[in-house]
């Protein structure tokens, strides 16, 4: 570069000084932004260390960073989150099965409609059992336990931590869903449901039991299988940890970004008019459409702010 000045270089290739100076600035200011933005991620993934980066942007909501951008950027800065299959199968077939009674149905209000299922987990080199009991309207996980087996007492623990939140009045006319595991026809837990006056639904596929199946998913994958558990008393306090986490803090696109818990808030000081009401429609149902159609229909005669829940 010797006998040339930087200002002759600069008109050669079309650019300034102050131009060059603005980009440094510009990129400084960028890098400066993502660091801010990393601080942010670390604290949040100590508290859900599985949780995907698209709800970890709704989540946060960092100024001057669009979702697109942050995902490409924490993408390759490796906070991408891998998913695990479950191919693990954990119900033991019922010789008694109930007909699926939440197919089409439509929901209101907490309490019209529970899910549960079972799903496991690898601890040191060993198989532990989560149940979780939900409630399809606010994606509240009502009731759940941690075991080492697949028999009933893991279901009945959670079933009776789940009715103890409420009354028997509150509950009357619930129905309970779940698939056609052995657990779910228990004597004692059936006596729990005829108490509380909850009608017993079961479906035969996956699919028919998508909202119970997706909490499975959640909390092993954004809070459990991230942190490496080693014993099953880490399992059992952080599974406890997830829990409350999920209800609280974890926002729900199909909620409107809100946790469960602020969710429910809201919908107790709403209008009913103006309180959301969904179709349970199953995974892969042939005639989603014609019920997307029919549930409109409905809407507009009652006049209230409808939804076709529909799990993929």
């Amino acid at each position: 570069m010797t006998g040339h000045s930087l200002n002759a270089l600069y008109e050669v290739i079309g650019i300034t000084k102050q131009g060059v100076w603005d980009h440094f600035r510009r990129e400084e200011a960028e890098l400066n932004l993502i660091r801010q933005v990393i601080g942010q991620v670390d604290t949040r993934r100590a508290e859900h260390p599985g949780e995907g980066l698209e709800k970890l942007y709704w989540q946060i909501q960092p100024d001057g960073m669009g979702r697109d951008k942050f995902c490409d950027i924490f993408m390759q800065l490796g906070y991408g989150v891998r998913r695990r299959v479950n191919r693990m199968r954990t119900t033991i077939p019922a010789h008694k099965v109930f007909d699926n009674l939440i197919e089409g149905r439509l929901v209101s209000a907490p309490n019209q409609v529970w899910q549960s299922d079972i799903t496991y987990i690898k601890v040191a080199d060993r198989f532990y059992y989560l149940t979780f009991i939900i409630d399809v309207y606010t994606r509240r996980i009502v009731g759940y336990a941690v075991s080492d087996n697949l028999r009933a007492e893991a279901n009945i623990k959670a079933l009776k931590m789940a009715v103890s939140w409420f009354s028997c009045d509150e509950l009357k006319g619930c129905v309970h869903h779940s698939d056609r595991g052995s657990q779910y026809t228990d004597g004692r837990y059936l006596k729990i449901l005829r108490t509380h006056k909850m009608p017993v639904s079961m479906g035969g596929r996956a699919q028919d039991n998508a909202f119970a199946e997706r909490i499975n998913g959640v909390i092993k994958n954004e809070y459990l299988i991230p942190r490496s558990l080693n014993t099953f008393r880490q399992l059992r306090y952080y599974s406890k940890q997830a829990v409350s986490d999920y209800n609280t803090k974890r926002h729900h696109g199909s909620l409107g970004r809100c946790s469960p818990a602020d969710y429910e808030a809201v919908w107790k000081k709403l209008p009913k008019g103006q309180q959301k009401v969904e179709m349970i429609r199953s995974e892969n149902t042939p005639n989603f459409l014609e019920a997307s159609l029919q549930a409109n229909a409905i809407d507009t005669a009652c006049q209230y702010p409808y939804c076709t829940l529909h799990l993929n």
